[in-house]
């Protein structure tokens, strides 16, 4: 069962929240991947729920606004073909859009009400996860086709394109979901402990963080090996930067965002911030990380080399999830408020 953002991130031991105060926050559906940019073209996408549509802002800056199917929830790009696909939760379907000229070319069916969505550009397949339904609803990239298959829910969905896997969390269970592309055969990976949140593959290496267990779970995709990460507190959101080897893991409750040593497996530094991170991006040209601290309507930016805060935005709305354009170096943070995303500059 698919969550609103509020109710995820507060309720879990957490009282006197001031997200009850905001009927906005409290009431929306949101995803992590309500925000991404097409490597290929260089676009940043981003839901816009409230008004049924999807924002495309190209590397010059000029933006358009594309209607969707009602309550776009999530979006994921096809950096080979460079279409881009929405979840439209409220149409019980995906817009397929043409990314060479930002147009709706198709509307395909899901099986219930869509909400976590990834793509393989190497098979040319989309995976789409379904509120309140057991099925996964699979579309041909090329005709559109549809295939659903009984998989189980998912809260989110990562794709393993050179292995042909996907990759399927529930954040009320302690098993990963993996589906074989191939031949639509489902095993699982038990994470050892329950209230899965992140999810990332680094090569052969698979983390997963669990919200209320104070850590990150290290799998070897290959040998299937596990390690456990103790990071304390809340960690939620995951990202990395390959060239360092470090892994950063954003703790709700210690307001604070630690790097993992990916090599050694261990923790080796953490940065104190002033709210609760509940996203991460990295620009790792830069070396830079944007965390998303979304009740306290801020995004904090830190120096991964001398690890310091180096910067911190003040947005008018809540920021729930943070793209970076590696061609502009410009970041975006998806937000809740008036107006569907702000750019940080």
């Amino acid at each position: 069962m698919k969550m609103s953002w509020c109710w995820l991130a507060f309720s879990i031991a957490l009282s006197g929240s001031t997200c009850a105060q905001d009927s906005r926050l409290s009431s929306a559906l949101i995803n992590r991947d309500g925000i991404t940019c097409n490597s290929g073209s260089g676009k940043v996408y981003v839901v816009d729920s409230e008004h049924g549509a999807v924002v495309v802002i190209s590397a010059n800056g000029e933006t358009k606004r594309i209607a969707t199917a009602a309550g776009p929830v999530s979006i994921a790009s096809n950096p080979t073909t460079g279409r881009v696909y929405v979840a439209n939760s409220g149409g019980k379907s995906v817009s397929v859009i043409d990314g060479a000229n930002d147009e709706v070319i198709a509307t395909v069916k899901t099986a219930a009400h869509p909400y976590a969505i990834a793509v393989d550009p190497i098979s040319n397949e989309v995976f789409v996860s379904n509120t309140f339904s057991d099925k996964l609803t699979v579309i041909d990239g090329k005709t559109n086709a549809v295939t659903n298959l009984k998989t189980g829910s998912a809260d989110a969905l990562i794709v393993d394109s050179t292995a042909h896997t996907v990759y399927l969390l529930g954040y009320e269970s302690d098993t990963l979901m993996l589906l074989d592309e191939q031949t639509q055969a489902l095993s699982r990976l038990n994470t050892g402990k329950m209230h899965q949140w992140g999810i990332l593959k680094i090569g052969t290496m698979l983390y997963v963080s669990h919200l209320q267990d104070g850590s990150v779970a290290a799998f070897d995709t290959g040998t299937r090996a596990v390690r456990e990460i103790t990071t304390g507190g809340m960690p939620d959101a995951l990202a990395s930067d390959a060239e360092r080897a470090q892994l950063y893991v954003a703790d709700y409750s210690g307001e604070a965002v630690s790097a993992i040593d990916t090599k050694r497996g261990e923790v080796a530094w953490t940065v104190k911030l002033k709210g609760h991170p509940q996203a991460l991006v990295v620009d790792p040209a830069k070396h830079l990380i944007y965390i998303a601290e979304t009740r306290e309507h801020r995004v904090i930016v830190i120096d991964a080399n001398d690890r310091h805060i180096v910067r911190e935005y003040s947005l008018h709305g809540a920021p729930y999830a943070l793209a970076t354009n590696p061609q502009t170096h410009r970041v975006y943070a998806a937000t809740l408020g008036a107006a569907p995303y702000e750019e940080l500059r």
